[in-house]
């Protein structure tokens, strides 16, 4: 644990400033359309060695790892998707349940003909990514996990309690209606109240997000995606009833955010939890401190906790 400490003491001082701008995927990184599951995924893969899976969360997509991408593709098989129904994979009418989704991940991984990979998630992504490793246990070396709990899992009931996370609930065809031409205004709100300090959370972001997010469906898709979640707690007391997942798992919480909160909840459903917390962010971990993210993350995979 204490090499952990010192690797984030390390990436504290040397993480530069967040994004100010939306950075591109490297040259060599390709995009393809992969049918998998009843949907049709957008994945971006670069890169070169043991594959690593990096799965977004809700209010960005894929695009949300350059910064990670960059560092990986030295030494790694890069696959970026976007999420079922998010960013540009096609939005089915249902099946936004996680375990599903981790399935999504799985047909990629297939199609691609990798069979074994590391997983970094943030946010949904964490739920997608538990769910993909929850059925394929010997399938994944290690799985890090950023700032979003689990349904159902430690003390999930208690925390979504929180007055902060109302957006749980919020959906349906009233609520499409009200945030149709002002998905900006809307996403604005996730940005604002879950970062450190909002100014860090690039301009050019809020508006390459908030563009993708009007899209027709997207945000009908988007608020599919915490309906499911009743759906999300039952399968996952179903998983962790199978036993706790077993290869390393890196939990890494916002300062600002989950902080050490996210190791803690990570143990009720992971037997080998390492924490981190990322300094001078809230939940927008890789806008807020990319580089301290960056550093702490490519340590982890490298084995070097």
């Amino acid at each position: 644990m204490w090499k952990v400490l010192v690797t984030l003491l390390a990436a504290a001082l040397m993480a530069g400033p967040a994004q100010a701008d939306v950075e591109s995927f490297p040259a060599g990184f390709r995009t393809q359309k992969v049918v998998t599951n009843g949907t049709t995924l957008h994945v971006r893969i670069g890169g070169q060695g043991p594959a690593v899976v990096l799965l977004h969360g809700y209010g960005d997509t894929g695009d949300m790892w350059v910064p990670l991408a960059k560092e990986l593709a030295r030494d790694h098989t890069v696959v970026v998707p976007d999420l079922r129904g998010m960013g540009l994979s096609s939005r089915p009418n249902a099946a936004y349940d996680k375990k599903t989704q981790g399935q999504d991940i799985a047909g990629v991984l297939d199609a691609l003909k990798i069979t074994r990979t590391d997983v970094v998630a943030h946010d949904i992504g964490n739920m997608v990514g538990y769910a993909f490793v929850a059925q394929n246990r010997d399938r994944v070396g290690r799985l890090v996990l950023m700032d979003a709990p689990l349904p159902g899992v430690g003390p999930w009931d208690e925390i979504v309690k929180s007055p902060l996370l109302w957006h749980f609930r919020f959906g349906g065809p009233d609520m499409e209606r009200l945030v149709a031409g002002r998905e900006r205004i809307y996403l604005d709100r996730f940005w604002n109240e879950f970062s450190a300090n909002p100014a860090n959370f690039p301009e050019a972001a809020r508006v390459h997000y908030a563009a993708l997010y009007a899209r027709p469906g997207a945000m009908h898709a988007g608020f599919a995606q915490f309906a499911a979640f009743d759906q999300d707690a039952s399968d996952n007391k179903v998983f962790v009833d199978q036993g706790k997942i077993a290869m390393p798992v890196l939990a890494i919480g916002g300062e600002k955010s989950f902080g050490t909160q996210m190791a803690a909840v990570m143990r009720f459903a992971a037997s080998n939890v390492q924490g981190a917390v990322i300094p001078r962010a809230g939940h927008w971990i890789m806008e807020e401190n990319p580089g301290a993210a960056v550093q702490v993350i490519t340590a982890f995979l490298a084995g070097k906790e």
